[in-house]
């Protein structure tokens, strides 16, 4: 029976996954500058992009966004005068795919000032799709040292929208943030049983 089920797993994955993610993707190369918006629950907000504050962090940005990463997915960690984090995708394989290809580390080069826009990160190259938005000036996340790595390198920073964004719903805290094995696992349905006031990422595209 279990050789069955990996079988019907192993199929559905080489039937879909061509369309929702191919491994070249994650080798484009971002434009030196671009802008992108966010469609979301609250509303939009729109970004700027600048390679140059961190090439392979902006690179995965630009990769995500214009293959249609960020769409359906829910800001599962809003701590109050923190961060807003998200880039977990309802879909595992899809998560599984992107989480082969992390990116190199870099060193910091934009402070993660109010409205930036860093990837998140728990170890040496252990960047993939999870981003979060700098809530208030955390200039301490600049030269936090941890686990072989030091600091959150900025890839973007929120240049319209930012009301929108401060209306995330936070009551949850980190609560979700440590569930996300479960939120990999089961996707937002379990996100929207669980945490019904959770808002969500509609989805977002590349501007110019």
């Amino acid at each position: 029976m279990k050789k069955i089920t990996a079988f019907i797993i192993l199929i559905s994955f080489l039937s879909c996954s061509p369309k929702l993610f191919k491994e070249k993707w994650t080798k484009e190369e971002a434009p030196a500058y671009f802008k992108a918006r966010f469609e979301t629950t609250q509303g939009n907000f729109d970004i700027e992009a600048k390679r140059v504050w961190s090439p392979e962090g902006v690179d995965r940005l630009y990769q995500l966004i214009k293959n249609e990463f960020y769409t359906d997915i829910a800001i599962f960690r809003v701590v109050p005068g923190f961060v807003a984090q998200f880039g977990i995708h309802n879909d595992s394989l899809i998560n599984a795919s992107w989480r082969k290809f992390k990116i190199d580390d870099e060193e910091v080069v934009q402070s993660n000032d109010f409205m930036t826009i860093s990837f998140a990160r728990g170890g040496v190259k252990t960047r993939t799709t999870q981003i979060f938005i700098n809530l208030k000036n955390n200039k301490r996340l600049d030269a936090l040292a941890y686990s072989g790595v030091k600091g959150f390198p900025v890839i973007a920073k929120v240049i319209a929208g930012k009301d929108n964004i401060l209306q995330f719903y936070d009551g949850y805290g980190d609560r979700l943030g440590m569930r996300q094995d479960s939120l990999n696992r089961y996707g937002n349905t379990f996100i929207r049983t669980n945490y019904p006031e959770i808002d969500f990422i509609k989805k977002a595209y590349i501007l110019n």
